[in-house]
Order: structure tokens, then C-alpha cells, then sequence
């Protein structure tokens, strides 16, 4: 039971790792995309520009928290 354990805990960091905001947002994507490909639309493009975005996103919000880290440690 222990290795089952070590194996989800692994694909958890992996997959979510420390913002757990990507890992949503691209499951969301991937859903979208879905729906809309059903559907009959061409919508490939899609993905890739959710993926990008919530990367960025992701950075800024850590660039930005780390910032006011840094402020609040120089007062």
C-alpha cells in the first residue's frame, strides 16, 4: 500500500505541483476544447493559448508576491 501511496503522491506533485491554479485552468481548457471539438468547431488552437496564458499568469503572481516579499523585509 505504501508504493500505491508514493505513486499517486508523485503524479499529485507532478501534475499539480506548487499552483494548483495551472493545473485547473489547463483541466478547463481541456474540457472546452472537447466540448467545442464535439461540436465540430476547429479548436486546437485553443489549448496551446490556455496553456501559455496560465503560465504567464503563473509567473506574475509569484514575480509579484515576491516583490512585496522583499519589500516588507526592507522596511
Amino acid at each position: 500500500m505504501r508504493y500505491v501511496e508514493a505513486f499517486g503522491r508523485f503524479w499529485w506533485d507532478f501534475i499539480v505541483g506548487d499552483d494548483w491554479t495551472v493545473a485547473a485552468g489547463v483541466a478547463l481548457a481541456l474540457g472546452l476544447v472537447a466540448i467545442l471539438v464535439d461540436r465540430g468547431l476547429n479548436a486546437w488552437w485553443l489549448l496551446p493559448l490556455a496553456v501559455v496564458l496560465l503560465t504567464g499568469a503563473s509567473v506574475w503572481r509569484q514575480a509579484s508576491s515576491s516583490l512585496d516579499d522583499d519589500r516588507a523585509e526592507s522596511r
